[in-house]
């Protein structure tokens, strides 16, 4: 059943991501009836995943402010700011953020990846424990359909 889906930026959940960074869920699986996932990371230079593919969604990146590195089945690419790119499921991926600072806006389709996130990241309305980080998780990716295949490029 689809229906309207509002938030408006403080009901949308935040989470501590890596290298200090915070990825804004803005649309989950359960607001879009599992249909897709928006997220909105704002990340710092250096901020990279691990080299990883997905095996149950497409995902597409849009870099609204920033710089970065993207490899797709081993190529490299540049992204420059207003840049897109799409990274279809099973193949593998990954970016590297080269400006002081990026805005980058990920969707996913179908939804599911969010529950990583979140088991991952820290909820940022939620005290931070002592000693948190957030470092690459490579049995909860695979709960999550996804496949960690190399260390950050």
């Amino acid at each position: 059943m689809s229906q309207l889906y509002l938030a408006q930026p403080e009901q949308q959940q935040q989470l501590e991501w890596l290298n200090g960074g915070t990825l804004g869920l803005l649309l989950d699986g359960k607001a879009s009836d599992g249909q897709l996932m928006i997220g909105r990371f704002d990340v710092s230079e250096g901020e990279a995943p691990p080299y990883h593919l997905h095996t149950r969604e497409d995902e597409v990146f849009l870099l609204l402010k920033g710089t970065a590195l993207v490899w797709y089945d081993d190529q490299e690419y540049e992204l420059a700011e207003g840049g897109i790119v799409f990274l279809p499921k099973n193949v593998a991926h990954s970016y590297r953020i080269t400006s002081k600072k990026a805005d980058l806006l990920m969707i996913n389709t179908p939804a599911g990846i969010e529950g990583m996130f979140r088991e991952a990241g820290r909820d940022l309305s939620t005290p931070r424990p002592e000693g948190f980080a957030i470092k690459p998780d490579p049995a909860a990716a695979e709960r999550y359909g996804s496949v960690i295949v190399g260390p950050p490029r």
